[in-house]
C-alpha cells in the first residue's frame, strides 16, 4: 500500500502542538499535505500553528471529550489520522482519580478518535486515496516496568486496540501502525516549552522518531518500535522476549526488576540471540 504522505492529502494529528505530534505535522507539511493539529494546550497550539505556517489548521480540543471529536469531525476529512495525544503523570494505588485521568486521555482519546473518524477514513480509502491510522503507544505498555501502573496499563490497552483495529481493517485500503517511541526528548519527558534543559545524549529528537516512522510505514510495518541512542532494536527485542517469557516460563511477573532475579535476567538478556 502506498504511504499516505502525498501532496494535498489531509492529516489530523492529536497532541500536535509539541513533541512527536509536532514533528509529524512538520513531516506532513513538508510533503505538501494539509494538516490539522489538535491539542488541549491553547497557547502551545497557537505557537505551533504560527511556526508551521500556511496549510496548518489548529484545533483546540480535549481528546477525552466526545463532543470535541464531533466538532472536529465536521471540519475535516482526512487520509492520515494520528492518535498521538497522551499524558503521563505518576500514579499510585491510593489515587484512583489519576488512573481515571490517564485512561481518559491515553485510552479513551484513542477510542473516541477511532469512533469519530473511522467512517471518514474508510470513505477516503474507498475512493482510492491511501489512508493510514497511526496510534502512539509506549514500551511501558509492552514491558511494563515498575513505577507507573496507570500509564503502563493505559498503553497496554492502546496496544491491544491497535492490534485489533489492524485486524478489522485487514481487507480495506487502510494501514494501521502502532508507533512506540524510544526515549524521546519531548514535552512529556523534559522538553517543555521554554525549558532550558539540554537533551540527554541517550534520547532521540522527535523528528528522528518521525523519520523512523516513515521508514516503517513505507515497509508496510504495523510495529514501529523505535530505538534511541541508548537502546538498540536488538536490545528492545530481547527485553520484549524476556517479558513474554515470564508468563510462558512461569516466572514471577516483572522478573527483570526483582532483586532475586534481576542479575540473572540481565545476563540472559545480554546473551540472548534472536
Amino acid at each position: 500500500m502506498a504511504p499516505p504522505f502525498t501532496a494535498d492529502a489531509v492529516a489530523v494529528i492529536t497532541g500536535g502542538a509539541s513533541g512527536i505530534g509536532f514533528a509529524l505535522a512538520e513531516k506532513c507539511k513538508g510533503y505538501g499535505m494539509r494538516v490539522v493539529i489538535a491539542d488541549r494546550d491553547g497557547d502551545a497550539l497557537e505557537a505551533a500553528a504560527k511556526t508551521l505556517g500556511d496549510g496548518v489548521t489548529p484545533f483546540k480540543m480535549d481528546v477525552a471529550q466526545k463532543e470535541d471529536w464531533e466538532a472536529l469531525k465536521t471540519t475535516v476529512q482526512q487520509n492520515l489520522l494520528a492518535l498521538n495525544a497522551g499524558i503521563g503523570p505518576k500514579s499510585s494505588w491510593g489515587d484512583a482519580s489519576t488512573f481515571q485521568s490517564i485512561f481518559d486521555v491515553n485510552l479513551m482519546g484513542v477510542v473516541n478518535g477511532i469512533a469519530a473518524f473511522l467512517p471518514l477514513v474508510e470513505q477516503t480509502a474507498s475512493s482510492g486515496s491511501p489512508s493510514s491510522i497511526i496510534i502512539t503507544g509506549s514500551k511501558q505498555g509492552i514491558t511494563n516496568p515498575p513505577g507507573n501502573p496507570a500509564y503502563n496499563a493505559s498503553k497496554a490497552a492502546v496496544k491491544s486496540i491497535a492490534e485489533h483495529l489492524s485486524w478489522d481493517l485487514r481487507d480495506k485500503s487502510i494501514s494501521v501502525h502502532l508507533l512506540v517511541p524510544g526515549w524521546t526528548f519531548t514535552g512529556m519527558t523534559g522538553n517543555a516549552a521554554n525549558a532550558s534543559t539540554a537533551k540527554p545524549d541517550g534520547a532521540w529528537w522527535p523528528d528522528q522518531v518521525i523519520e523512523y516512522l516513515e521508514q516503517k510505514i513505507q515497509e508496510g510495518q504495523f510495529w514501529v518500535i523505535c530505538p534511541d541512542n541508548d537502546v538498540t532494536e536488538a536490545l528492545d527485542k530481547k527485553r520484549m522476549t524476556w517479558t513474554a517469557g515470564d508468563m510462558v516460563q512461569g516466572r514471577q511477573p516483572l522478573s527483570r526488576w526483582r532483586e532475586e532475579s534481576k542479575d540473572e535476567a540481565k545476563a540472559l538478556i545480554d546473551a540472548m540471540e534472536l
